[in-house]
């Protein structure tokens, strides 16, 4: 760490001694899931996803005012300025209205950086609970449902999607206070002469109108092209965790040609979005400008007929100036800004929606919890494969034939051609939070969270893993080389291990369950062989009278097994 620069703010050293305030806490806000009922509107969640942070919104909206009000002000004090101190010559007056207009700029910066920044805190808000609303919802169904796995389109959904929503908070914001700048510049102009504020009261609405009904085809065409972005990176993202099967089974050309076509889709979708915003950005300039050109013209107008003196004229002038960013900011980014939220509103929603019934909330008690897990069975086309209790199993098998397996095993319910029986029971039939607290699987892919060893071998609010449970667990996952303690950091997606060492710390992480029933597919592709042969010599003691069931190619990990079961891959055994 920089000793110059301990917080590790990039500060220099003349800035180094000021305090720092407002700091965020290192540990995430502990926020509740969105409730969202059925048959909810995009509308209707909409607004209550923008209106849920009264306590951080209504200060930051209320800041706002002041900020836009008083740069909407500047140009009537220095009209005063002019009228009551210049014209006159009066030296305390101009001392007078010089000191009210930096008055003005001070609360008027003040407010806008406080407001500002609790705008961006509301957004973080939202996007972390909203991403919280949809994992719960996709990994642990509402009471009497269970959801499909989640697929590709998950990872559009909790990046563009929510951040989209999110972003709609400044709709309570940003443009309640320009709305009130428009107010306080009519009430000026209809103090200055009535006909100019009555000219921006009815014009104002009726220029909002006009923008509104040029969205209407951006609105819907920014739905179409949120779904086809949606689309494509859910198929980018399928093809890139499914490689190893596409490959397996000679399907690269196909899935490419169909990525490919769903990317052209996207593509086209994108540039006509693009257009379709542009032209909406350019009618709105035009609406906005042709309004602002009217009210700075019969000012002038007035002026020129005596009605107006030097004062008002600038006065009026200005606040014309004025308006016209506030109508822009409402066109540019307030109406778009309502259109992607509200598509992405339904995106949320036609996600949380496939919810269907018969899963048991998580943390409730399960009818299955205390159920024994009994024999494991596994039959199907080609796959016949019996655990018994307490048996280490060995499965060799194709990859296209393991990963079916695996499949099934990961979501018994999923029609695979691939039936799972547990204790004679078919586990497509018991709930998934029965069939979870007895059957743990651990795919080939390794994923890592970002944090420790110790965040990766546990989750933060279990009990049931001792200190002395997890490092057993690394020990017979011969992670004792680079594990120094459990505070170790793994880094992003555990960037600071090799592929040996993320698969060992993925391979500590299934043993540490402890679950009745283990299945490992391929748990050692990425370690070298003398590490590997000493993972098979553990892996036996360290499960003890548990079920395992073991589907890999490694001959050192088969040869620690009770036996092995070699599944006909073309009607010939492997190793024929």
């Amino acid at each position: 760490m920089n000793r110059a620069d301990p917080q590790g703010l990039g500060r220099g050293p003349l800035t180094r001694w000021l305090p720092v305030l407002g700091q965020a806490h290192p540990e995430p806000p502990d926020l509740r899931p969105f409730p969202v009922r059925a048959g909810e509107r995009p509308g209707r969640f909409l607004a209550r996803v923008v209106l849920s942070l009264p306590r951080i919104t209504v200060p930051a909206m209320l800041l706002a005012v002041v900020w836009q009000v008083g740069e909407s002000a500047v140009p009537v004090v220095m009209g005063l300025a002019i009228d009551r101190a210049l014209a006159t010559g009066d030296a305390g007056q101009l001392g007078l209205w010089l000191g009210v207009l930096v008055a003005v700029y001070l609360a008027l910066t003040a407010a806008a950086g406080v407001s500002l920044r609790l705008t961006a805190r509301a957004v973080q808000l939202l996007q972390h609970r909203l991403r919280g609303t949809l994992s719960a919802g996709v990994l642990h169904p509402v009471a009497g449902g269970t959801a499909a796995a989640p697929d590709g389109r998950l990872v559009s959904v909790m990046t563009n999607d929510v951040t989209r929503l999110a972003n709609a908070v400044i709709l309570v914001i940003i443009p309640v206070s320009r709305v009130a700048a428009i107010g306080f510049i009519a009430a000026s102009l209809l103090a200055t002469h009535w006909l100019l504020g009555l000219l921006v009261l009815l014009g104002a609405p009726l220029a909002v109108w006009s923008m509104g009904v040029l969205s209407e085809r951006l609105s819907r065409d920014t739905g179409e092209y949120q779904a086809l972005l949606a689309s494509t990176v859910g198929q980018a993202t399928d093809l890139v965790a499914g490689y190893r099967v596409l490959k397996g089974v000679g399907a690269e050309a196909e899935a490419t040609r169909r990525y490919r076509r769903a990317s052209r889709q996207a593509l086209d979708g994108a540039q006509r979005n693009a257009g379709l915003l542009g032209r909406f950005l350019v009618g709105s300039g035009v609406v906005n400008g042709v309004f602002a050109v009217a009210v700075a013209g019969s000012a002038g107008w007035f002026a020129v007929q005596g009605r107006l003196s030097v004062g008002e004229l600038i006065a009026a002038v200005g606040l014309a100036q004025a308006l016209l960013p506030q109508m822009q900011w409402i066109a540019s980014a307030s109406v778009p800004n309502l259109v992607n939220a509200r598509a992405a509103c339904a995106r949320i929603l036609d996600v949380l929606s496939e919810v269907r019934p018969g899963v048991a909330v998580p943390g409730e008690p399960s009818p299955e919890s205390a159920w024994p897990a009994g024999v494991l069975e596994v039959t199907g086309a080609g796959v016949q494969v019996r655990v018994e209790p307490g048996e280490l199993v060995g499965v060799r098998a194709d990859d296209p034939t393991a990963a079916r397996i695996t499949g099934a095993l990961l979501s018994p319910a999923q029609p695979a051609g691939v039936e799972v029986r547990l204790g004679g029971r078919p586990a497509a039939a018991v709930s998934a939070g029965g069939y979870r607290s007895q059957v743990t699987v651990a795919p080939h892919r390794v994923t890592l969270f970002t944090g420790t060893v110790h965040d990766n071998l546990t989750g933060p609010a279990s009990t049931t893993n001792t200190p002395e449970r997890l490092r057993a667990a690394l020990r017979a996952a011969a992670c004792e080389d680079f594990v120094a303690d459990l505070d170790s950091p793994v880094g992003e997606n555990g960037n600071r291990l090799s592929g040996g060492q993320r698969q060992r710390i993925a391979l500590a992480r299934a043993l540490a369950t402890d679950a009745p029933v283990l299945v490992l597919h391929e748990p050692t592709t990425a370690v070298d062989s003398v590490t590997e042969q000493t993972i098979a010599q553990r892996l036996r003691a360290f499960r003890g009278r548990r079920s395992t069931l073991l589907i890999a190619s490694s001959p050192a990990l088969l040869s620690c097994c009770d036996r092995v079961v070699d599944l006909p891959v073309d009607g010939r055994r492997p190793g024929d």
